[in-house]
């Protein structure tokens, strides 16, 4: 191995940083096309119903106007438009395949004009009449017709272990608690976006995607066409959060109307569009009951949870999969619970289900706790599992006790005192509150390709994608390690279906999958170069034991004698000028079948409420994590840092508010559905336990995207507890709740 100092975990700067601080860096909407159209999407007032006509005349005779693509015009697409395929690749797509509309802000039609103003003013022309049918919005009364699931999202619907009723009854102290979380919308700072054109059977998409492979079969599959003739690209993203997992509508109308126009097409949707056809984290109820001896021992714990999903599609919001596995509890029951209502399908949201479910846990545990009279975190360590209790197996790594430890330690923890409303600095209420995070090691396969050129460089790339998390910057480290090349001659190309495929960026799975597949990869071209080097009678290091040599700043360098060096590139040129290219793809083995991989973590949350007023101000969050081993020290702070502030958010601002008399959200933009602002946060401290996971895979890495959101928000809401002695189990916490606390 190269003897340089390993970049691997080091706080490298973002190799993207200059090209999106200088507006360089293009998505998927900023890429020029001559003829470019500009479409714009029409959606439904109603959320339930049909178009009974379209008066499309005012629209079409406008200047520019190229296309008006209603249900009664638009290309038909095989099966309806609705391929074989499971969520996040395939989804139940509004089409414009019929006049049916199953919720409000579905797609009815798509303009296409010369310019983005031609197409607005013609979009705003249309004359649509439509016949409205009752619709399904009351979240409660539909709760009457709740269905279950099937396998939500490859899980299952239902567990049980042991006896709940007889640990139950052999429980001294009970909790029987209720909690909800509102809908709640990504938003992210780019809108959803397609730019389509066809070259004859070949269809390119600029998507904003999270999974440019996936669309690829996605949309491939809903037109009808072979993989082969989609051609995917998405160098770049303004965020995703899980709502840009899927292949939604608007991606195939764009493709759908580029091929009607004969021209490129651009779609972009606007920020109301974005509340409506491509998901939302959707409302839950979740039903807790704990039982527990006088120690603070679990005797028994039932999850149930309910939550929303369309009138076209189930997906469910798995808030039961944190309570199956944190606690050795031996007597549990969950079970999921689907309420059909006539919104949008609701999709991935960062950490889908473990956020939720882990507020109502942790929250749950917090209750406990107080019941008790005992440290919070001392009955989470009374009921630590050493092994999953829900699948028997040993976790592959596991450090939360040392997260308990250290965090506490870091935040000061031992200065709570025991009482609510005990702690105060005059008129301001001070609360301390705790929460154990946790979230899946996933892992998909994963394919890379590596090359290393005549002119010394090295190009590396992958079929994944950068959300904006660093996706760029933590596999040129790989590479650069296992090339022994300096990360300023490896340029690193991700966002393209035509490189070896890798899974979707979602599921913390990225990094996981990748990484092993990349350095591979390079592995494989490193041994080339050097096996080159050594059999070439011209080279310095002709004759050398190769046990003798390494790769060092992309030279081939003795180890016992470094003076015997020879440069990458003059090695190629020797051999013919030929780059090296080495293709890697690998996948996991029967590791999980041995073992439960998780991530852990400990977050403590210190809040300031105004005793007049309810205000409720975050000025500290502390954070300890078990992730594996940390590819990058900067980008890994700076993903549990957006998981805190995220924390804030879900906890304290975030709610799609819905008027049920029509099944329309009512603060479809940014001005009025709310998130933090710089002012909203204190400080946020971040550490890391930093050790490899010995089984996930050959690099010991585990993805960190998700697990820095769960048990933020149950720390939040304990902290106000502590601080207020109010219990709010309906999210999101409001000065009225805390003022006006709803008595139970």
């Amino acid at each position: 191995m190269s003897t340089n100092a390993p970049l691997i975990g080091q706080p490298m700067d973002r190799t993207d940083g200059v090209l999106k601080v200088t507006g360089q860096a293009r998505y998927a909407a900023e890429f020029p096309e001559a003829r470019l159209a500009h479409a714009v999407m029409v959606t439904s007032p109603i959320s339930s119903g049909s178009i009974v006509s379209i008066d499309a005349s005012r629209a079409q005779a406008l200047p520019g106007v190229l296309l008006v693509m209603t249900y009664q015009n638009a290309l038909r697409l095989p099966n309806g438009g609705h391929p074989p395929l499971a969520p996040p690749a395939g989804r139940h797509l509004s089409l414009l395949q019929d006049n049916q509309i199953h919720y409000s802000n579905e797609p009815v039609a798509v303009v296409v004009a010369d310019t983005l103003e031609h197409a607005t003013d013609a979009a705003q022309q249309l004359r649509i009449a439509y016949q409205s049918t009752p619709g399904a919005h009351d979240f409660t009364s539909a709760k009457a017709k709740a269905h279950a699931p099937v396998s939500p999202q490859g899980r299952q619907t239902d567990t049980q272990r042991g006896d709940v009723a007889a640990g139950l009854v052999n429980g001294a102290v009970h909790i029987d608690a209720v909690y909800t979380t509102p809908v709640e919308h990504h938003n992210p700072m780019e809108p959803h976006a397609t730019m389509a054109y066809w070259d004859g059977p070949q269809l390119t998409l600029h998507d904003s995607t999270q999974g440019v492979s996936g669309t690829r079969t996605a949309v491939a599959k809903t037109l009808g066409v072979p993989p082969e003739d989609v051609h995917v690209i998405s160098p770049f993203l303004g965020g995703g959060f899980g709502g840009k997992g899927s292949s939604w509508s608007h991606v195939v109308l764009c493709a759908m109307a580029a091929k009607q126009t004969g021209r490129p097409v651009r779609l972009v949707l606007t920020r109301p569009q974005m509340f409506g056809s491509v998901g939302a984290r959707p409302r839950t109820e979740q039903h807790l009951v704990l039982a527990a001896h006088r120690d603070g021992t679990l005797t028994a714990m039932q999850h149930d949870s309910i939550s929303n999903t369309s009138m076209i599609e189930d997906w469910t919001e798995t808030c039961c999969m944190v309570t199956r596995m944190m606690y050795a509890v031996p007597n549990q029951l969950t079970t999921h619970r689907l309420v059909q209502l006539n919104l949008g399908t609701p999709t991935f949201m960062r950490a889908p289900g473990e956020t939720t479910g882990s507020f109502a846990l942790e929250s749950a545990m917090d209750e406990l706790a107080w019941s008790l009279k005992m440290d919070p975190i001392a009955l989470r360590l009374k009921n630590y599992a050493e092994v999953d209790p829900q699948e028997n197996k040993p976790f592959s790594s596991k450090a939360l006790r040392q997260c308990y430890a250290i965090g506490a330690e870091q935040f000061g923890w031992s200065r709570r005192t025991a009482r609510p409303r005990s702690m105060r600095s005059g008129n301001t209420l001070i609360g301390l509150g705790m929460a154990s995070a946790t979230y899946p090691a996933n892992r998909s396969p994963a394919g890379a390709v590596a090359r290393i050129l005549p002119d010394g460089t090295a190009q590396v790339g992958s079929g994944t994608q950068d959300l904006g998390t660093g996706t760029y910057t933590v596999m040129t480290q790989v590479c650069a390690d296992a090339l022994g090349f300096p990360p300023d001659k490896i340029h690193f190309t991700l966002g393209d279906s035509s490189l070896p495929p890798a899974p979707g960026s979602g599921g913390s799975q990225s990094a996981a999958s990748v990484s092993p597949a990349v350095h591979d990869a390079c592995m494989q071209a490193r041994n080339q170069l050097i096996a080159l080097a050594l059999a070439d009678n011209a080279s310095p290091v002709h004759g050398v034991d190769v046990a003798d040599v390494s790769v060092e700043n992309g030279w081939v360098v003795s180890i016992s004698n470094p003076s015997l060096r020879d440069p990458a590139g003059a090695i190629l040129a020797r051999a013919g000028g030929r780059p090296i290219e080495a293709v890697a793809s690998v996948k996991p083995g029967e590791e999980r079948s041995e073992f439960s991989m998780h991530s852990f973590g400990a977050v403590f949350a210190e809040v300031h409420v105004d005793a007049d007023l309810g205000t409720i101000r975050v000025p500290r969050i502390v954070g300890v994590y078990d992730v594996g081993r940390v590819l990058n020290e900067k980008t890994a702070r700076s993903q549990m840092m957006g998981g805190m502030v995220w924390g804030i958010s879900a906890a304290f601002e975030e709610d799609t508010l819905l008027d049920e008399r029509y099944g329309r959200f009512v603060n479809m933009n940014l001005a009025e559905y709310h998130v933090p602002v710089n002012a909203d946060i204190g400080t946020l401290e971040v550490s890391f336990i930093n050790e490899p996971d010995p089984h996930i895979n050959s690099l010991g890495v585990r993805g960190i995207g998700e697990i820095g959101l769960t048990g933020v928000v149950a720390a939040l809401a304990n902290a106000v507890y502590h601080a207020t002695g109010v219990r709010v189990r309906d999210l999101p916490i409001t000065l009225d709740k805390v003022l006006m606390p709803t008595r139970v």
